[in-house]
């Protein structure tokens, strides 16, 4: 493994301080029910103590999400409470690469001596989001009333262009050909699946109790709801919503929580449930695209990242990405002539859904997983975001006999 000299040299990720709610589609599960923000913060402390990681530990508190929950003013104070311990905090927000700008921002505190430890949870709920009323004393329209979740999705006001449209539009920049992006996402459907039968995923979703306000059980979060078993005859008989586009080539919106501690290289060792395992930030950079070119975007971020850590995709390890539609994929493996039956090898979003804000965090989750089963090595994740935005970070895993 090449030598890349870390970004945050002092800040490490403890293996096994961390852990996801299933992800359940848009209203399939209790969590539609629910405060979304209070359902984190105990959902957290309910990882915590399965990790046996005493919450007293904790020193901040940095949380992420994109869609609006009761009393989100007040944020990580209020979330801390939920999770029963006062600390400080602050809210992060960046459509879907919150969960990994969290986690980023994150390091920068513990690599700049501000804090020791500190947690990173990321949640949203796009079950029953909220409608937003904005008086508008400058347009003809003096009073809107937005979706927060619908209309974003269905509008990008820079360009007047819906999110799928992003889409096809990318797929016809890059040729991509509909027969591969059915292969590609019947593929991502197989991996999901077979890491759900080895027990990969046990390792990091929680099932996770959902109370009401009297404190009794409403339900139990115990599996990603709404993925459905799909075949080639099936995705190829779906319509075609915009070039490469269908149904079952696209994710699904959908809710849940994600979280996991940043900490000092000292303290990692005292956390984690393997401290022979070692995890460093080694770069981030975000790009942007041309507009509407949002699955362009990730592999323009991946291209920046490398060349700025001098790295190569052939040096990682492993490869996972936030792909809310199976063209963006197609579209990494074109621009880099990659083989895109070599990432996401243990599931990713396409598959298993879209709550926003924990999306990228669980992916994070799920790569450094995997990097352990091999042994160590870089780790590359990336994601797109709101339009045209690409995110990429690398994470180095290391274990005992390559510590550095």
């Amino acid at each position: 493994m090449k030598d890349v000299a870390p970004m945050f040299p002092r800040a490490r990720i403890p293996y096994g301080t961390w852990g996801s709610s299933f992800f359940p589609a848009w209203q399939t599960s209790a969590l539609a029910e629910v405060n979304i923000g209070q359902f984190a913060g105990e959902a957290m402390n309910r990882i915590l103590g399965l990790r046996k990681i005493p919450k007293s530990e904790l020193e901040y508190l940095i949380i992420g999400s994109t869609i609006p929950w009761h009393w989100k003013f007040w944020n990580a104070p209020l979330v801390a409470s939920y999770l029963d311990h006062r600390i400080a905090g602050y809210h992060l927000e960046q459509a879907c690469a919150t969960g990994l700008q969290a986690i980023v921002a994150a390091g920068a505190e513990v690599d700049g001596g501000a804090q020791d430890v500190v947690g990173v949870l990321t949640f949203d709920r796009t079950s029953d989001s909220p409608a937003g009323v904005f008086p508008e004393r400058r347009s003809y329209e003096r009073t809107m009333v937005l979706s927060d979740v619908w209309d974003n999705f269905g509008f990008d006001p820079a360009t007047g262009k819906a999110m799928i449209a992003c889409a096809g539009q990318g797929a016809r920049k890059y040729h991509c050909d509909r027969r591969e992006v059915d292969e590609l996402a019947l593929h991502r459907y197989d991996q999901y699946f077979r890491a759900r039968a080895s027990g990969f995923l046990d390792r990091v979703l929680v099932p996770l109790e959902v109370l009401n306000i009297q404190g009794r059980v409403l339900g139990t979060v115990d599996d990603d709801l709404g993925i459905r078993k799909v075949d080639a005859a099936s995705l190829r008989a779906m319509f075609e919503l915009d070039t490469c586009v269908t149904a079952g080539t696209q994710t699904h919106a959908s809710d849940g929580m994600a979280t996991l501690l940043v900490t000092t290289r000292e303290r990692a060792v005292e956390l984690s449930t393997r401290p022979e395992i070692e995890i460093q930030f080694i770069g981030k950079t975000d790009v942007r695209a041309d507009p509407s070119l949002m699955p362009e975007a990730p592999a323009l971020a991946v291209k920046k990242l490398l060349d700025r850590v001098g790295l190569t995709i052939d040096d990682m390890a492993v490869l996972k990405n936030h792909n809310p539609f199976a063209v963006n994929d197609v579209i990494f493996a074109k621009y880099f002539d990659f083989d895109w039956r070599k990432m996401n090898n243990t599931g990713c979003p396409l598959v298993w859904g879209h709550p926003q804000g924990p999306t990228l965090t669980r992916v994070t989750i799920e790569a450094l997983e995997e990097a352990v089963d091999l042994g160590g090595g870089y780790v590359l994740v990336f994601g797109c975001a709101a339009g045209d935005v690409g995110i990429a970070a690398i994470f180095r895993v290391t274990d005992g006999g390559d510590r550095r």
